[in-house]
């Protein structure tokens, strides 16, 4: 029986300590709080994942909650009129092939975090420094770092070559309510760009009290929506995000009439700076720890690919864990697996960093022929699925009118 140590109790760390139980693993779990605490604290994280992380969970015996999520069933776009307020430039909305489903964190990872227990784990509630680290890294075959945030994260390196920003390039804030006119006819992610603002998004969501609607803040450092630093209460938090939709999104503040906060631990702000860091380190010992998921790979969440990638990761760790039967985890091989995830990463990075520069003409002049095309509109919607399909057109300006006049073809 080999014995496989993870640090961190978010969607990588627990989904692959889940897989690996079930394979007869032996599994140690290390994370700073017990599944009460995750339960009745702040929320985490704005997840809303797409049909292919989905299906991961499905395969794995780990989709909880289909029958209690609302249905994310769609993506629509808007762009307010820079003259003429209360109109949109830009407006269209498209169906996903499948939907998408965003549960809160402390509700699923509660609930995996007490399966980890049952099926025999064994978890240690601890902060984890290198001493710990070592400890591990004796009595385990392989030791992985799942956790995001921290100091210990840190000893992976930031690869400067793959994190081109070095600042934090949105100020954040996510607030949960209840309360929201729904969207009509499909429920939708419902995504606003404010040139020179900063971005807003909605979508329906289940929640620690039950259905419920996550409004997304992304302000540009220094702009308007740069303004949560001075909110000291949840309600004050609401009302600044409402106020903001009152002035540059009237028609989002118009769903808003009747919100109220889900829970007092139902907000969050902060930045952080996208960044891909090394997949592994070493302790002073010569033992290597290596990294997973949001360890390894940060996006910014403007494009909701959090949650997909760390699902996506797991997947490609649990795989090679798993091809490696009794053999050492070796750095070759740690190098080799994470290549193998960064393959898929990689395209997330470039897409997502894309969102966080200004657009260029050829992507303000896809998105306004997505309102008059549905099949292209649909492509769009579709790729948050996987952004690798974004790949030319996105970024190539050629590629990209020809994908225009291919759905203005189709149309005729």
């Amino acid at each position: 029986m080999r014995k496989i140590a993870i640090v961190g109790a978010g969607q990588s760390g627990l989904q692959l300590a889940l897989s690996l139980l079930d394979r007869d693993y032996e599994v140690t779990l290390a994370t700073n709080r017990d599944a009460q605490q995750i339960r009745t604290g702040k929320v985490m994280s704005s997840q809303c994942m797409f049909n292919a992380s989905l299906q991961i969970e499905r395969d794995l015996g780990l989709n909880w909650w289909d029958a209690s999520c609302p249905p994310v069933e769609g993506i629509g776009f808007a762009v307010p009129h820079p003259d003429l307020p209360g109109r949109k430039i830009i407006d269209w909305s498209a169906r996903l092939t499948r939907p998408a489903q965003s549960v809160d964190q402390r509700v699923k990872m509660s609930a995996w975090l007490e399966a980890v227990v049952q099926r025999g784990a064994d978890v240690r509630i601890c902060d984890v420094g290198v001493p710990e680290m070592e400890e591990l890294a004796r009595s385990h075959d392989l030791v992985l770092l799942a956790a995001g945030k921290g100091e210990i994260v840190n000893l992976l390196g930031r690869n400067a070559e793959r994190s081109p920003f070095d600042k934090p390039q949105r100020a954040l804030a996510l607030t949960y309510v209840k309360g929201m006119t729904p969207s009509a006819p499909y429920s939708r992610v419902r995504f606003n760009l404010i040139p020179g603002v900063g971005e807003y998004f909605a979508f329906p969501a289940l929640t620690t009290n039950g259905p419920c609607e996550i409004m997304v803040f992304e302000g540009i450092p220094g702009g308007r929506l740069d303004c949560w630093a001075g909110v000291k209460t949840p309600e004050q938090h609401l009302e600044t995000g409402l106020a903001f939709l009152r002035q540059y999104l009237p028609w989002e503040a118009e769903r808003c009439a009747n919100v109220e906060l889900t829970d007092p631990n139902g907000v969050l702000s902060g930045r952080f700076a996208p960044t891909v860091r090394n997949p592994y380190f070493r302790l002073p010992s010569g033992k290597t720890v290596f990294g997973m998921a949001d360890a390894i790979v940060v996006n910014d969440p403007i494009t909701g690919q959090g949650s997909n990638n760390a699902a996506k990761c797991t997947k490609v760790y649990l795989d090679a864990i798993l091809e490696r039967n009794s053999a050492a985890f070796s750095e070759d091989w740690m190098q080799q697996t994470f290549d193998r995830y960064w393959s898929y990463a990689k395209e997330v990075v470039k897409w997502t960093n894309s969102l966080l520069t200004p657009p260029p003409p050829h992507i303000l002049e896809l998105l306004g022929a997505a309102g008059q095309f549905p099949s292209l509109a649909s492509t769009i919607a579709n790729g948050f699925d996987d952004p690798r399909t974004f790949s030319p057109w996105w970024f190539d300006p050629t590629s990209c009118m020809a994908l225009i006049d291919e759905h203005a073809a189709r149309a005729a």
